[in-house]
């Protein structure tokens, strides 16, 4: 199975790198002048000289094939063209007004390739106000309301440690593929998946979510503590930390 990686930075690259893990053939598209961006955000970096790229970088392209394409110039599109014509999946996250900059006036290539999969990840979906609005993950974990929940009541809203809303991203990316691929294997005809960064982000709070749903209040920063069941948080000892979860 082929797969078209034309993300970037980490929730689509995610996505497409679990695909790789099942065994699909990707081929990552990226621009001439330094491709992905996250091959520069280091410190650290893995390798030397023309080879080095950043653990950032790595750690969402394994199993993948690079080519650079000018997206800008009519022979690259017409190459991504035809990429797209021997491809089963092409995952993007290109905003709506960055394909139209390319010189796409119609972006949604699952309606000229009628087999492939097209799996767009967004920030908040290609319609409506914030269509063409950017974003990041640090933004998303606090619009979803993830940060309010995170941290020690006396204390600042706290991010979680690792990029949280775009992996759930691309996991609900991930699930929405191989449905549409079960699909196509019954129809022959591919489809569009979508998932925004605000959507998984805000289905994540899964409990906390129907907590306020369910009286109207805001559920607490406990820090390692839970809402509902104790023991179930970390607490210091003399030689260190100990957790302890009891259900």
């Amino acid at each position: 199975m082929r797969v078209v990686d034309a993300s970037r930075v980490l929730a689509g690259p995610y996505l497409a790198m679990l695909l790789g893990d099942l065994g699909a053939d990707i081929v990552k598209v990226e621009r001439p002048d330094g491709g992905d961006p996250t091959r520069g955000w280091g410190p650290p970096f893995v390798g030397a000289g023309d080879s080095q790229a950043a653990a950032y970088y790595l750690s969402t392209n394994r199993s993948k094939r690079s080519l650079a394409l000018d997206l800008t110039a009519p022979a690259g599109r017409a190459a991504f063209g035809r990429l797209l014509a021997r491809a089963d999946v092409l995952v993007e996250n290109f905003l709506p007004i960055d394909w139209r900059r390319l010189g796409f006036r119609r972006f949604r290539f699952h309606r000229h390739h009628q087999a492939l999969v097209q799996a767009t990840i967004s920030g908040y979906g290609t319609t409506g106000a914030d269509a063409d609005r950017p974003a990041y993950d640090v933004v998303l974990q606090a619009e979803s309301g993830l940060m309010s929940l995170t941290g020690f009541p006396d204390g600042e809203p706290v991010r979680v440690g690792v990029a949280i809303v775009d992996v759930l991203a691309a996991l609900y990316g991930l699930s929405g593929v191989l449905a549409a691929l079960k699909k196509r294997a019954a129809t022959g005809r591919g489809g569009r998946v979508e998932v925004s960064l605000a959507d998984a982000g805000t289905a994540f709070l899964c409990y906390a979510a129907q907590s306020y749903l369910a009286d109207g209040r805001q559920p607490p920063r406990l820090g390692s503590r839970h809402p509902s069941l104790t023991p179930y948080q970390a607490f210091r000892t003399e030689d260190g930390w100990l957790v302890v979860g009891v259900g």
